[in-house]
């Protein structure tokens, strides 16, 4: 197993076939909320906006996008923080998965700071927005992508990054697994203990294959000119990167 994780998977999930769906995806979704409590997956990203949040001198407001959102789960957590420090955020959410839209509207159909909207990062929104219309090409404060940027690879990965970075005036935080045999047996056996479903049990190990290792981190900053990329690993067997234009701090290290 040491030796399969080597280097990072290539293999493409079940989740990443744009052209299925249906309640069984919607399922998954449900199931993996339960896995981001298990596994703690709001707290690097918690982690990586307040250190942009404080190099930006703490503003009082933040505006943010959330990038490949799933459930949106994790931004509950992000409106705690939020509420505890005084900040008064907004959060946009986009996927390009109508069931995820669909999951996200629904967890959040009372919660006024958030709006949700199917998009494909790489293209424009998808059918009708849910929620106040904003503009497309409006820049927001700070980008988060919470284990979305194990779906790339190679030039791809590049690409979504900067597609990211195009969007933020202070920074893309990113939240990811770090590619353990350790995460892998987690996920494996945790998968087996939730209802069978085809997209956790099949995806869930494979994400970790996917995920990230310091070195993936140090060839992904060389391939961001201009811009400065800094890694932390963060428990549980995460990794919180943070990405800023060169001379603006706020790095998981800084």
């Amino acid at each position: 197993m040491r030796r399969l994780l080597t280097e990072r998977a290539v293999r493409p999930e079940l989740m990443d076939d744009a052209s299925a769906g249906g309640p069984e995806l919607s399922a998954a979704l449900r199931q993996l909320r339960v896995l981001n409590r298990i596994f703690h997956a709001s707290g690097p990203t918690v982690y990586g906006v307040e250190r942009l949040w404080r190099a930006a001198g703490r503003p009082r407001s933040l505006r943010m996008l959330d990038v490949g959102c799933g459930s949106g789960d994790v931004n509950r957590a992000l409106l705690r923080w939020a509420d505890k420090h005084g900040v008064d955020m907004a959060i946009r959410l986009i996927d390009q998965s109508a069931e995820a839209c669909a999951e996200a509207e629904a967890m959040h159909r009372d919660e006024p700071r958030i709006v949700v909207a199917r998009e494909d990062l790489f293209g424009p929104p998808v059918g009708k927005e849910v929620g106040p219309s904003v503009e497309e090409e409006e820049r927001v404060d700070i980008v988060t992508a919470t284990q979305l940027l194990h779906h790339f690879e190679g030039e791809r990965l590049t690409a979504a990054l900067q597609a990211m970075l195009r969007r933020a005036r202070l920074g893309v935080v990113i939240n990811d697994i770090h590619r353990h045999w350790l995460a892998w047996l987690a996920v494996w056996s945790v998968s087996r203990l939730l209802p069978g479903n085809r997209y956790i049990r099949h995806d869930g190990p494979l994400s970790v294959a996917k995920g990230f290792r310091s070195a993936d981190w140090q060839a992904l900053a060389g391939r961001l000119p201009g811009q400065r990329l800094t890694y932390r690993w963060r428990p549980l067997f995460r990794y919180v990167a943070t990405v800023t234009p060169l001379g603006r701090g706020g790095g998981p290290n800084g």
